[in-house]
């Protein structure tokens, strides 16, 4: 199986970069599945079920969420009937599910996230452990939605026996330790797919603003900018990570793979 996860998504130039990019790049690279982080998809906070539909028809097959997934509450009831997660570790008694399961497929989406700096909910080192001993035979990929580098090192270091891939988003800037261990794919932060020319695909003036007096309006998003794609790609073979790489696009020019995968 070949999966294909994009990062955070960053407003209506996300949109547009996925729409441009992604059938291509699934046909070209014969892609499987594809995942994509929509927590920003909307101007950057949430998403409306109107852009839902938008990068959906794109190919994606799951979405996965993070610290902003009810910043638009419109979307509450497609939370419970579509393939868009929320973070596995938020209460029970919120929308949504934090897990999506194909049998068919033997594959497991997991949206988690941190604890550091965000908002508090259930511990994720402590609630994911009983989720995937359930599913040992599956593919499980996971997108950890953390702010430390750190926390999602750690993560990945008390899953890798026992998943297929990790991947690290919220942070907006790739790295670049996109390794395999013991047959398990990580990577610290995918990074955004959106604008590249400000800050963390938002307009500079509003962080310039809180950066200089410690108060500023809303982050926004610009409509014209430099913008870039970024996704990983991995391969499994039964539930092992056999082969993983990077692609990156800038603007509407060819994508390329910017790194592979190291094995350790």
């Amino acid at each position: 199986m070949r999966l294909l996860f994009i990062g955070d998504i960053i407003g209506k130039p996300g949109r547009v970069m996925v729409k441009h990019h992604l059938p291509k790049i699934k046909e070209k690279y014969s892609v499987d599945f594809v995942v994509a982080n929509y927590e920003n998809a909307s101007h950057g906070f949430g998403m409306t079920p109107k852009n839902y539909r938008e990068i959906k028809n794109s190919g994606i097959d799951v979405m996965t969420g993070g610290n902003h997934s009810f910043d638009k509450k419109e979307i509450f009831d497609l939370l419970e009937n579509e393939p868009i997660l929320r973070p596995l570790n938020m209460y029970e008694e919120l929308p949504g599910k934090g897990i999506f399961v194909s049998v068919e497929k033997k594959l497991a989406i997991i949206s988690l996230m941190g604890d550091f700096t965000m908002p508090r909910f259930n511990n994720p080192f402590r609630i994911i452990e009983s989720y995937i001993q359930e599913l040992e035979d599956y593919v499980i990929f996971i997108d950890f939605h953390a702010e430390a580098t750190a926390e999602k090192r750690a993560m990945f270091l008390m899953l890798k026996n026992k998943i297929s891939a990790i991947v690290g988003t919220h942070t907006h800037i790739g790295t670049d330790d996109l390794v395999i261990d013991k047959g398990a794919g990580y990577l610290t932060d995918i990074g955004l797919t959106g604008c590249f020319d400000n800050v963390i695909g938002m307009s500079e003036k509003e962080p310039l603003q809180r950066c200089k007096t410690g108060f500023s309006k809303k982050y926004d998003v610009v409509d014209e900018c430099k913008k870039i794609f970024q996704a990983v790609v991995f391969d499994f073979d039964g539930k092992k990570c056999v082969d993983a790489f990077k692609i990156k696009a800038y603007d509407f020019e060819e994508e390329f793979i910017s790194q592979k995968a190291f094995r350790l």
